[in-house]
């Protein structure tokens, strides 16, 4: 008769202390069918936990024999297996591969089992919206072996990974990619520090409808404004018209620019609308799990408008301080943006010092200063009358984990308000060029630091 799968991995845990130690975190008694079977893992289990080592079928049989809970069929049972398994080896990876992938079945398995309990109304602790999570957390099931960075033993991939090209998402504005050296990467919180009716939402909006034009998956999650206006201001950014005249335009020829816009890109853009301060992290976690399952839909970036109205999934408004709620806001969104490997990009207000300032720096932050340092990356944009006329405002680098911020640490960009449109200005028009202010060197000009080490 051929051995079960699970009598393979149970025999392994016996006998292959390497397989063991790389299973055991992953394995639950749940997987296992028969009754007997999940008795002798949880004994197993239990012997690990306690000693570090893995058993012997006589240690097993002893501890066993100690337990008060067992009828006499399942105890013989038990020691029926354990009877039967022996010291066979086979191959390690292929046992790692199979053991995952008979985890993975196990778990969507049981996730259906669970899911259908709570339809039938057989599971008085969960309700029918847990579903969703139920299924993504079985799907997400798999080893990871990863337990660390070997300075000396892992140092070719490190010295590959230095010479990878890390993956960036590009802006559309050209002193942006120069300051983050080509974009911003994944897993990262990118703040923009700005006075009420400076251009928050402006940017946030112009950099969502530039991703998109690049073909990128956005989704845009709001608590100030309405899902509708978000998708004005993108209407007006991408169809190239005002806001006035998206309200009077006819419907074949909005219709006609929706069909070119549609045709330049396959990427998507979603607008999720929450009442505001009323969103955290676990909310935002359960709408990204949600639309994977119902829309198959994966954002590379986030836009949250904005940062100081979510809520904090750890803690409640009340006694704690504004320093520590905003922070910790920050810190669980900084946390979404690593667990699902994308860049987030939020907002912040100044104080009501730096809303009448030209020179914003940290300082000027409102509410909590642990915010700048959660952030990865966090600018101001500034505006006064005399830019306001000139159709422009001013960026002023606050903190970048990308690149040096006092290179270029402040540059100009026009911007339109009418087609919530920001753009490139003339190098003459950048007047606030200070000393570390430097154009981007070809490689032809740029100095090989390394020329001693060329054959």
């Amino acid at each position: 008769m051929s051995e079960k799968i699970e009598h393979t991995i149970l025999r392994n845990l016996f006998c292959n202390e390497e397989y063991t130690r790389k299973v055991i975190p992953f394995i639950k008694p749940e997987y296992f069918v028969k009754r007997e079977e999940q008795l002798l893992y949880q004994e197993v289990f239990n012997f690990i936990e306690n000693y570090k080592n893995p058993p012997t079928k006589e240690t097993i049989t002893i501890e066993l024999g100690k337990r008060r809970d067992l009828t006499e069929e399942e105890l013989r049972g038990v020691k029926d297996i354990v009877n039967l398994l022996n010291d066979d080896r086979v191959d390690q990876q292929w046992l790692l591969d199979t053991t995952e992938k008979w985890c993975k079945d196990r778990a969507v398995h049981n996730a259906v089992i669970d899911g259908i309990k709570i339809l039938d109304n057989k599971d008085k602790k969960r309700t029918p919206e847990s579903i969703p999570t139920i299924l993504s957390d079985a799907l997400a099931v798999s080893f990871d072996n990863h337990i660390g960075h070997d300075y000396i033993a892992d140092a070719n991939k490190r010295f590959d990974w230095y010479h990878t090209k890390e993956k960036k998402f590009q802006f559309d504005l050209d002193y942006f990619n120069r300051i983050t050296k080509g974009g911003v990467p994944s897993k990262t919180l990118n703040i923009a520090l700005a006075g009420t009716g400076v251009g928050k939402s402006l940017f946030m909006c112009h950099v969502a409808s530039s991703f998109l034009s690049q073909g990128l998956n956005v989704l845009y999650i709001t608590l100030e404004m309405a899902e509708e206006r978000i998708a004005e201001r993108i209407d007006a950014n991408l169809m190239d018209v005002s806001i006035d005249d998206l309200h009077v335009m006819p419907q074949q020829l909005y219709g006609s620019k929706l069909e070119k816009i549609k045709s330049k890109t396959n990427g998507t853009l979603i607008v999720k609308e929450y009442p505001t301060a009323s969103a955290h992290s676990g909310h935002f976690r359960a709408l990204l799990n949600e639309l994977a399952l119902k829309k198959s839909f994966k954002p590379d970036v986030v836009f949250i408008d904005y940062l100081n109205i979510c809520a904090s999934s750890r803690f409640k408004g009340g006694n704690i301080s504004s320093y520590f709620y905003i922070k910790a806001i920050a810190e669980e969104l900084r946390g979404l943006a690593v667990e699902f490997d994308m860049p987030i990009f939020s907002a912040t207000q100044t104080t009501r010092t730096g809303y009448t300032s030209t020179d914003i720096g940290l300082e000027d932050t409102s509410e909590s200063f642990g915010l700048p340092a959660t952030a990865d990356f966090m600018f101001a944009l500034m505006s006064n009358e005399e830019l306001e006329a000139l159709g422009q405002m001013k960026v002023k680098q606050l903190k970048n984990r990308y690149n040096d911020p006092s290179i270029n640490k402040a540059f100009i960009v026009g911007v339109d308000r009418s087609k919530m449109r920001l753009y490139d200005v003339e190098n003459t028009a950048q007047n606030i060029v200070d000393s570390n202010q430097k154009q981007v060197a070809t490689p032809e000009q740029a100095y090989d630091k390394f020329s001693d080490f060329k054959l």
